[in-house]
Order: structure tokens, then sequence, then C-alpha cells
């Protein structure tokens, strides 16, 4: 098998992924479904050397050091992909991950209007969250398109890998990947501090020290966007203080009170209306009160805040998902099962639960 036309198929059918695992035949993902290609199983040796012939040595070396590998690779002037290689019971496996080449402005993903706003602060935390292949990095893709077309500064992006690729416009961009440019997120947040930026967009907050600088180079004067896999507003802030040693959260909930800006969690809903998927968002603007909420460990009435300051941007994840059914754009199954309050959303189900299921 040629993993370049392989690739190059995948692409032409507009899937997000392209799967080969030893013992089973090529699998794409498209709108959301894996299907099987009609291709016989891969064997073992076809996996092997489909996969190292990919990887260059130092890769090599990580993935037989480590057992999995992160890397991307680029197909001509096609596409490029971010690919995980991974050890199974039947032999190797990879995923090829479709990065579009072409970044959409916000307004083409549908982001209202206060995102931009957001992007807009000098200084602070900005975090786009949501379970993985909700389309995080897309989001912080537009976003940080959206800054390097408007403001005069430097971007620094520090990513595992690099998924988009982004040419200085206004901005002066350095992107550097995890492994190939730096040995870990920590060293090169660290190192960012000395180079001079204006913003930092850190591809994934992992551990108390990335955590733990990331938030301090928010309270020192740089605009900071980084991404955690929670799935709402209120969990992200619990998941940063619970990172933290029990003797370090009343400091860390004070100072996280201070940087933290934003939250934008984010759900991929499949649409019927046409081909493709659209995101539902609950976004949580910071005030004063919702400070004070963090300071004093009451992150459990964030969702109730959210609800009242609506006039600031604020949206309920529960509004975001009830105007994409209204506008016939996602299914009502869909729409239940990825809902907060069920109640709201069972008059839309053909067949509604019965209460105690609910």
């Amino acid at each position: 098998m040629d993993i370049s036309k392989l690739l190059t198929f995948s692409v032409k059918e507009g899937a997000s992924d392209c799967h080969i695992s030893a013992g089973e035949p090529p699998m794409i993902r498209i709108h959301g479904d894996l299907k099987k290609l009609d291709h016989p199983p891969l064997t073992l040796e076809e996996t092997h050397a489909l996969v190292y012939d990919m990887m260059n040595d130092a890769q090599r070396k990580n993935f037989e050091e480590k057992r999995e590998c992160d890397f991307s690779f680029e197909l001509g002037d096609i596409a490029r992909f971010r690919v995980n290689v991974f050890v199974q019971n039947r032999g190797l496996g990879a995923v090829f991950r479709n990065i579009p080449t072409v970044i959409l402005p916000l307004e083409r993903l549908g982001m209202p209007p206060i995102i931009r706003q957001l992007c807009d602060k000098e200084k602070g935390l900005i975090l786009v969250t949501g379970p993985t292949g909700s389309g995080k990095s897309t989001t912080l893709a537009s976003m940080v398109d959206y800054l390097n077309n408007t403001f005069e500064g430097h971007i620094i992006t520090i990513e595992d890998p690099i998924e988009f690729v982004h040419k200085s416009k206004k901005c002066l961009v350095n992107q550097r990947e995890l492994g190939v440019h730096t040995l870990s997120f920590a060293n090169a947040l660290r190192a960012a501090l000395r180079e001079d930026p204006d913003i930092v967009l850190v591809g994934e907050m992992r551990d108390l020290e990335t955590i733990e600088l990331a938030i301090t180079a928010a309270s020192t004067g740089h605009l900071v966007f980084g991404t955690l896999h929670t799935q709402s507003a209120a969990k992200t802030v619990d998941r940063i203080i619970d990172v933290f040693p029990a003797e370090q959260q009343n400091k860390i909930r004070a100072t996280l009170s201070e940087s933290l800006k934003g939250v934008v969690a984010q759900n991929l809903f499949r649409r019927v209306d046409k081909k493709g998927r659209v995101a539902a968002l609950e976004i949580l603007v910071f005030t004063t009160a919702v400070a004070n909420l963090i300071r004093e460990g009451k992150t459990h009435q964030i969702p109730g805040m959210i609800q009242v300051g609506k006039k600031l941007g604020n949206t309920p994840l529960d509004d975001s998902i009830m105007e994409h059914l209204r506008m016939k754009r996602i299914s009502p199954e869909e729409a239940y099962d990825k809902c907060l309050d069920k109640k709201k959303f069972r008059s839309f189900l053909p067949t509604p639960p019965l209460d105690d299921e609910a």
C-alpha cells in the first residue's frame, strides 16, 4: 500500500482522520463516522513498513523508547497531518488527523463577537476547552490568525506537534514543536518569557509546571492561550486548581482569579441539514463577581453566573445547543445526549424517556 495515495484519497473524501492498524483494513472518519475501506486487512509487515518509512531517525528512536510517538507529516501541497503512532495487540497502528491548510476566520466558524473581544485583551489567560476532536485547535488557530491580522507584536506557539502553520503578517510568529524544537511545554514556556513575547499559545496544559508557568505569564503582562480537555467552564477552573497540592490551592485561586479572562468550552455536533459538523459553545467572560467566586472556592456557582451574565457575552451550553436545534441544524437525540438540563430537551424527542430515565 502507498501511504500517500491513501492519505490523498482520505482528503478527497473529506475525512477528518485516517486509521491504519495491523490486522484491519484502513479506515477513514467522515463527519464523525468511522468507515472501513474496501481493502484487505493490513499485515503486520505492511503496517510496520508504512509507519517506519514516514518517520525520521529521531522519531523512530523516540517511538522505540516510548512505544508511541506524535509528529506532523506533510503530503506535498495537498494536506498536513497530525500523526500518532502506537503499538497495539496485533502490531502497529497510526492515526492521521487532517489539518486544514486554510485557516478559516472566526466569522466563518460561526464564532460570536465576544470571541474577538477576548482576543483583544492586552493580557491574561484565555482557555479553549472540550473533549478530544471537539475543534479546539481549529478555534485557537482562528483566534491566533485574527491577532496576526490585527495586532503588531510577537506570537510564540508551543505545540505537540505544530498543526496549523501561521505565516507572519502584522505579527512576528514563531512556532515551536515539542520533541523537535524543545523538550517540553514547561521548558519552552519558561524560555518564551525571555523571548519578548506579547502572545503565547500553549498547545496543551498537561501538568502542574506548565499550568503554573502559563498562569505566571498571564499575570505578568502577556496574553496566553491554552487548552484543556474539560467540558465546561466550572470544571475547567476546578481542574486547574485540583492539579496543585492542597496547601497551594488558596494561592492559586487568588492568582487564577486575577489572570483568567475567559473560557470557551466547545463540543461538536453532527449536522442534519447538510454535511459537516457545528460547534456548540459555553462561554464564560470573567468579571469581578466571577473572580470572587474563584477566590472564595465557590466554583459551583459559576453556571448560575453564566446564566445571568448573557449581556456580557456569557453563553450557557444549553442555550447554544437549543439554538442549533431550533434552526434544525442538529438532531434532537444528539442535543438531548450532550445537553446539561435534560428536561429542556425531552419534548423535542420523538419518544421522550420516562422522567426517572432522564
